[in-house]
């Protein structure tokens, strides 16, 4: 955390809330759970359910929330999905159509949200055990790739499945396998290690979304779930609306990931 960086999840939500925080939410808070978005219609809401309950390393449940609310309740957090997040994507009829920093005029009376768990979540940890989690010059989020392997689809969702990458030294790699397998919520531990070509990703310097990843001398390319994944499995469904995180910017819940949650 630098100087003027928010010092709890709460007075981050509030800062978003009020549009004085816009930015990606990697390597602040380090050691809370962050959550991925996805809000869809009630209509589709089961088949995004079932498509979590399938493909679990890019899709952990942390909550959903109950029709038309937009409040989402886990432990001592109480958060607006309409506003704390710092940035948001909107999507019609699968394609993407803005990134607002506020969705309280999209947020409609059939709303359903869910909050799926982040990778940002277990890089406080790495660090702390002293594994490396490096960034490209003026980034604070991994390179993500689109695989060509298939994620699990369920009623209207499919898609491929997405994954992040950090570059480990090779005599840590086992290391980092072990403390992040601790945090389902972070997405648990690597879906692969090594070549990317067996995840079907020809140029690891070309990334679909976020920075050109920093690889050293020694490195192994380490791949996690992502949970960009579902939003690569909406447009399938084509719903009329849907609303998820911009990418890198999420929601910050207060509880630390070495605790569970009060209530859960």
């Amino acid at each position: 955390m630098s100087a003027g960086d928010p010092d709890t999840p709460r007075a981050l939500r509030e800062l978003a809330a009020a549009g004085r925080w816009t930015g990606p939410t990697a390597g602040i808070l380090d050691g809370h759970q962050q959550a991925n978005l996805v809000i869809v219609p009630r209509e589709l809401a089961y088949d995004v359910l079932l498509y979590c309950v399938r493909n679990p390393k890019p899709c952990p449940v942390i909550a959903v929330t109950e029709p038309g609310d937009p409040v989402v309740r886990v432990g001592t957090t109480v958060a607006d999905l309409r506003t704390d997040l710092p940035r948001y994507r909107l999507w019609r009829h699968g394609e993407p159509a803005g990134e607002p920093h506020d969705i309280t005029p999209y947020w409609r009376e059939d709303s359903v949200g869910f909050l799926l768990g982040c990778s940002h979540t277990f890089e406080g940890p790495l660090r702390r055990a002293g594994v490396p989690v490096r960034y490209a010059p003026g980034s604070a989020a991994p390179p993500v790739y689109v695989t060509d392997v298939p994620t699990r689809p369920a009623g209207r969702l499919s898609g491929p499945l997405v994954v992040s990458m950090r570059a480990i030294p090779a005599a840590l790699v086992a290391r980092a396998v072990e403390i992040t397998a601790r945090y389902p919520t972070g997405h648990g531990a690597p879906v692969h290690i090594g070549d990317p070509a067996a995840l079907g990703i020809a140029d690891l310097s070309r990334p679909d979304f976020g920075p050109s990843p920093v690889i050293e001398d020694g490195d192994v390319p380490v791949f996690w779930a992502c949970g960009v994944t579902p939003q690569l499995a909406l447009p399938a469904a084509a719903p009329e609306y849907a609303i998820t995180h911009a990418p890198g910017h999420m929601l910050v819940l207060d509880h630390l990931v070495d605790a569970a949650p009060e209530g859960q």
